[in-house]
């Protein structure tokens, strides 16, 4: 292959499926684990549920091999001791929200309130926005959904992100996108996406909410004249991945770049990310994001990136002891890298070693979770598009290194 043209492959994020079309790929079967290669050792991929639509994000439900699905298509799914229930236990249609769901939470007391939040696109005169609603579940239905917040994000499409995630102090955290509709049309055009520098909306940022959905009164911005009070941190593109850090108590988020330069933060409360002025990625038309794009003062710069993209999806630091080592390493879902990213920081003569996992699955990583027991569970789909049921639940676990028939 000419030199030119694997560059461009690169470009587009394309170098794994050339790699997938010389490989078999696994089947996923309940009955049959696939146990895969992995540094140090091999692991046991078992599928815990198939036939999902698009399975955004899963809450895992107090007690083990229980969680909460929400699907693309609307749905709240339940899995119960590891087995799918044939019917959801809530559906978006004929609610607030527009028939689609993306992240769900649950509130840090849930096992008294039985509190459960959903992230959603909600329609109105002047387009679109991010919505946050809850609801409450009593081991069978999700009833009483009602809508909290609403972004000041609104335009007539671009991405709206949505990750949402209770930190330590119980205050929710959501991302929202830089709803830059202009971004894949070939023009030069960053006045949408330059409303991630602006503290006057909710656009590009990241917020700091209560569980009722009111602002915290020690939010960075609260009384600054001009300024969202709800804003945490702001100059971000697409924040799709949240995590506190079990050491620092820092708050990590992971973010779809332009092409390339999908970044992974650490989060200050007030601090600008510097999008779009700021980014290892470029532009669609293939130019710079800026005539100054890898630093400004004033602007904090990412902890670490990919070049060329891979689309993270979601983050997690594994605190559990089924994979003793992978204590504090972190986890990011990639959906055109088509794998699960594992970053271990503080290496010999580096500053992390990233390893691909779960590759020759051939699958987009949706979400990542650790449940209390320790073990690891991913979220899958096999394309952005469509409405077939293909998506699927996994767990990862430890294989004994004696195990054999390993995929390769």
């Amino acid at each position: 292959m000419a030199l030119r043209n694997y560059s461009a492959l690169c470009a587009a994020g394309l170098v794994a499926a050339l790699h997938f079309q010389t490989v078999a790929q696994p089947t996923l079967d309940a009955a049959a684990p696939v146990v895969v290669d992995v540094q140090g050792g091999q692991i046991r991929v078992v599928t815990i549920a198939t036939g999902l639509v698009h399975p955004w994000s899963i809450a895992l439900l107090p007690g083990d091999r229980s969680m909460l699905v929400a699907e693309r298509s609307g749905a709240v799914r339940l899995i119960r001791d590891d087995q799918l229930e044939a019917e959801p236990v809530w559906t978006a249609a004929g609610t607030s929200a527009d028939d689609e769901l993306k992240w769900l939470a649950l509130h840090p007391r849930f096992v008294a309130n039985g509190l459960v939040y959903l992230s959603y696109p909600k329609s109105g005169e002047l387009g679109t926005t991010l919505a946050v609603a809850r609801g409450r579940f009593d081991g069978r239905k999700l009833a009483g959904v009602s809508e909290i917040f609403v972004a000041d994000a609104w335009e007539m499409g671009g991405n709206m992100a949505g990750k949402i995630l209770f930190g330590p102090d119980e205050s929710l955290y959501v991302t929202v996108g830089d709803r830059d509709r202009l971004c894949c049309t070939g023009t030069e055009d960053n006045s949408l996406r330059l409303k991630a520098q602006s503290l006057a909306n909710h656009v590009g940022k990241t917020l700091r909410l209560r569980d009722d959905g009111s602002v915290p009164p020690d939010n960075p911005f609260v009384g600054r004249a001009g300024a969202r009070p709800e804003i945490f941190t702001y100059g971000h593109r697409n924040g799709y991945g949240l995590a506190f850090h079990p050491e620092t108590g820092e708050l990590w988020q992971a973010e779809i770049g332009p092409m390339g330069g999908d970044e992974v933060n650490i989060l200050k409360p007030g601090h600008n990310y510097g999008w779009p002025l700021v980014s290892m990625g470029r532009n669609y038309t293939g130019t710079l994001a800026s005539e100054q794009p890898f630093y400004r003062d004033g602007m904090d710069n990412a902890r670490m990136f990919w070049v060329p993209s891979i689309s993270p999806s979601s983050l997690m630091f594994y605190t559990g002891e089924r994979f003793p080592q992978w204590q504090n390493n972190m986890f990011v879902g990639a959906l055109n890298g088509l794998s699960l990213q594992r970053i271990a920081f503080g290496q010999p003569s580096q500053a992390e070693r990233r390893e691909p996992l779960l590759r020759l699955l051939n699958l987009r990583i949706r979400d990542v979770q650790q449940s209390r027991d320790g073990f690891i569970y991913v979220a899958t789909e096999r394309s952005f598009g469509g409405a077939e049921a293909n998506g699927t639940v996994l767990r990862l676990e430890p294989v004994a290194a004696a195990a054999t028939s390993a995929v390769r």
